[in-house]
């Protein structure tokens, strides 16, 4: 429970650094209700506790991480006990000592014997990320694989400019049609309920949850509890930005807005034709990124985007570009007489990976994967696409890459986690973590792809 409680803590202490304003009142407001939802889980069992210890204690062991000042510790009495973590990180009960008796005093001839320094325990070496540091993730609707990277495809811009410059995952499939599921497998590892399955239409908190050891979790509800991690929780304990970039997201007030989400009961699509919906955005159903502020901070309109681009320290080493749904291709998302479905696509793709590859952090040392995150349903009367409606394919573009090179490995939204992870040295989470995850990162953390 400690373990449990120091994540918390760490996290507020680093984010405490750099918070001014609105998300200062936000933590202040926030992270005692988070410790004590963390600390109740702790206590009923319930919750990822053993990847919240493991994280925090990589965090904590790192000589890079900035720690508040605070006095020396005094030294610990004689007797004293630290209470260590158990299996799979979790706290051992704090035992209790009985006072000892003081030592006799040795003669006034016989020296006192020389203290022993304690052996050092073998340092473990750290995971070392490879020459990939800046990752972007565009994710869009597939029209179908043919339709998208194949012989028939409706995106050219795709399909004849982008594909021959970077890498295609020929075997990249959904585990279902809607963006939802497959967004959040894609951060946090969860797998598919029937609430996400179904595009969350009333904004439900998990209403009974039962995690495993590695944290998956299994209950009812897609607002995910606060000891549930995602990849943007690793990144900020690890010192890396990040930030989601939603087209199209605004407040009440019809102004830009940062992590807009429903309220209890509300629908997550768009509130109008071509608008922003919240079904797009999966960082907005976590409460590991609500409730300290990390959302509203580094989840922002797709307008800054230009901004972060232009300098390579601006940039957040993972960028997650959200467009609304008709912007991704959804059918019937768009005001009437818009472009809509692969070509809205296929344009939004136009305007935005230009920007990318030319910015200075791709150019060093980056990574542009166009990955899919739903399916869209050929028209009415329309014939289905031809093989697995789920296969989608992914374009992996980066100058560790080969150009025009294919990886035909069966790869899914978990595989796109465990790679993130993988070039960041990361634990994975979740279902990224199972044996038949696969990582398309090896290539790249080589960092002769492109040779």
């Amino acid at each position: 429970m400690k373990g449990l409680v120091r994540l918390q803590v760490s996290r507020a202490l680093a984010a405490a650094a750099t918070l001014t304003g609105k998300r200062f009142g936000l933590l202040v407001a926030s992270s005692v209700v988070a410790t004590s939802a963390i600390v109740a889980s702790a206590m009923t069992g319930t919750g990822g506790s053993g990847a919240l210890a493991a994280l925090i204690g990589r965090s904590l062991a790192s000589d890079s991480t900035p720690v508040a000042s605070a006095p020396a510790a005094a030294p610990e009495a004689a007797g004293s006990a630290v209470p260590s973590g158990g299996e799979g990180g979790s706290p051992s009960p704090e035992p209790s000592y009985a006072p000892e008796a003081a030592p006799e005093p040795l003669p006034e001839s016989a020296p006192a014997p020389a203290a022993k320094k304690p052996a050092k325990a073998p340092a473990e070496p750290a995971a070392e990320s490879g020459p990939v540091k800046h990752v972007f993730v565009i994710s869009l609707a597939s029209p179908g694989y043919e339709q998208s990277l194949g012989a028939q495809s409706q995106m050219p811009y795709l399909s004849a400019t982008l594909r021959p410059q970077g890498e295609l995952l020929g075997n990249y499939a959904l585990l279902g049609e809607g963006a939802l599921p497959n967004g959040i497998a894609a951060i946090g590892g969860q797998p598919p309920n029937a609430a996400t399955t179904a595009g969350c239409p009333g904004y439900e908190e998990f209403s009974s949850v039962k995690a495993s050891p590695s944290g998956i979790l299994a209950g009812a509800g897609c607002v995910y509890p606060v000891e549930t991690l995602t990849l943007a929780d690793q990144l900020t304990l690890d010192q890396l930005g990040w930030r989601a970039y939603a087209d199209g997201m605004a407040g009440p007030d019809g102004k830009p807005g940062d992590c807009v989400h429903p309220g209890p009961g509300e629908g997550s699509g768009p509130a109008q034709p071509g608008g922003y919906a919240a079904s797009q955005n999966p960082f907005v159903y976590f409460h590991s990124l609500l409730d300290l502020g990390d959302c509203s901070e580094n989840d922002v309109p797709l307008e800054q985007l230009s901004r972060d681009l232009a300098k390579a320290d601006k940039t957040p080493s993972y960028s997650f570009i959200a467009p609304t749904p008709c912007d991704a291709g959804a059918a019937g998302q768009c005001p009437p007489g818009a472009t809509e479905g692969a070509a809205s696509a296929d344009a939004f793709l136009a305007t935005w990976a230009p920007k990318i590859l030319a910015s200075p952090a791709y150019r060093a040392d980056g990574l542009l994967i166009v990955a899919f995150s739903s399916i869209n349903p050929p028209p009415a009367g329309a014939p289905a696409p031809a093989g697995d409606p789920l296969r989608t394919g992914a374009l992996l573009l980066s100058p560790f890459v080969a150009p025009g090179s294919t990886d035909g490995a069966p790869y899914n939204p978990y595989s796109l986690l465990r790679s993130v992870e993988d070039l960041f040295a990361l634990q994975p989470l979740g279902l990224a973590g199972a044996a038949k995850t696969r990582s398309f990162a090896s290539s790249l953390l080589e960092g002769n792809g492109g040779d």
